[in-house]
């Protein structure tokens, strides 16, 4: 099956703009894209050239670290990127929808509703694990895409890999499963693998969103890829704006993909995952805490008696977390980012003073949280 038969008519006889930097990629004079012929200042950075929209290095690079081949990958402005583009070639207004998992990354359901698309939700379980089949059962004619969020977020749950193969075969001919893989990286080890970009070419149907903005820490850079079956990846590129990737951010995922940048990203991840465990525990013994619910992310989602003053407290000492209590099921909840061991030991210094003050949950206004 081939997926790009469930895309919009239209977007499939899309013509794409042919920038310049397509049109000719060899040559010492270039006078055919109103550049200017003077590079700036800054030594050794050319930038007064339009970049490369998808730069073979950084293609090789990411095509090696995620095991799949060039053609299957798509490099664009972050995960974020990849989500509208899906959206946009697959979703027509008042017509397709997407299927969604709350509580979730919320930008899912926001490029749905930009695009004029419906949102079909399948809840979570209430130990935030993923319903396969309430997916399933809720998906109709009109569901084109489905987001699973593996590991979760807001709430940080992990996704089994065969539950997420299972659905991708459930689902051929029908809808395309989008994997979002950003914070696979912090997943403890699985012997059958934590990512499920090896079974492209098994399921034609199934579409991997990585980014380099987490375990990598290139967030002021804004590199992600979505891995897919080589035509839908031809498909994309038609959607994408001429130069997606600005030169300076091509150059640090770069650096940072290569020699000792690889161990220094293990090592970082090892001790994220450890202070994960460390953090977890201190929380669970504060008195402020009702609960902090299992992650297999960068982050930790806990429940507390009084969700508003905690986050309170911890912004008067100068830590900013997330308040996720807009999100279903957590209307008690606050997202903490694992930091380094002295930022998660103030966490616990500021936590544990705080009584447990027991009061009705009450959860801020429903919304989408983008990060």
């Amino acid at each position: 099956m081939n997926p790009v038969e469930l895309a919009r008519p239209e977007i499939r006889a899309l013509q794409p703009y042919s920038s310049a930097r397509m049109e000719a990629d060899t040559g010492s004079i270039w006078l055919n894209a109103n550049e200017s012929p003077w590079p700036p200042l800054a030594p050794d950075s050319p930038w007064n050239r339009y970049p490369d929209p998808q730069p073979a290095p950084l293609l090789e690079a990411l095509a090696e670290l995620y095991g799949v081949r060039r053609e299957q990958l798509l490099v664009g402005r972050g995960s974020d990127e990849g989500i509208d583009l899906m959206v946009r070639a697959f979703c027509a207004a008042g017509r397709d929808a997407i299927l969604v998992s709350p509580p979730t990354f919320g930008m899912y359901a926001l490029c749905a509703r930009v695009q004029g698309a419906g949102i079909v939700e399948a809840p979570l379980r209430r130990d935030f694990a993923l319903d396969a089949e309430a997916v399933l059962a809720a998906v109709t004619p009109a569901v084109k895409l489905v987001f699973l969020c593996a590991p979760n977020n807001p709430a940080g749950a992990g996704v089994p890999r065969a539950a997420i193969l299972r659905l991708a075969e459930a689902l051929a001919g029908r809808a395309l499963l989008v994997v979002d893989e950003a914070y696979a990286e912090f997943a403890d080890p699985d012997p059958a693998g934590v990512s499920v970009a090896g079974d492209l070419d098994r399921h034609a149907n199934l579409v991997v969103l990585r980014t380099l903005s987490k375990a990598w820490g290139l967030a002021g850079a804004r590199i992600g890829a979505l891995l897919a079956d080589a035509r839908l990846v031809a498909l994309l590129r038609k959607l994408m704006p001429p130069y997606p990737l600005p030169s300076p951010s091509v150059q640090a995922a770069l650096r940072v993909l290569t020699g000792q940048d690889r161990q220094a990203m293990r090592e970082r991840v090892r001790i994220v995952r450890a202070e994960r465990t460390r953090l977890a525990a201190g929380l669970a013994q504060s008195r402020c805490v009702r609960k902090v619910l299992p992650s297999q992310a960068n982050f930790l989602c806990v429940r507390f008696h009084d969700a508003a003053a905690a986050g309170a407290a911890l912004l008067a000492a100068g830590v900013v977390v997330r308040d996720v209590r807009r999100y279903p099921m957590l209307g008690d909840a606050l997202r903490i980012s694992i930091g380094t061991p002295a930022e998660n030991d103030r966490v616990l210094e500021v936590l544990q003073v705080l009584p447990p003050v027991t009061q009705p949950v009450e959860s801020a206004p429903r919304g989408e949280v983008h990060a």
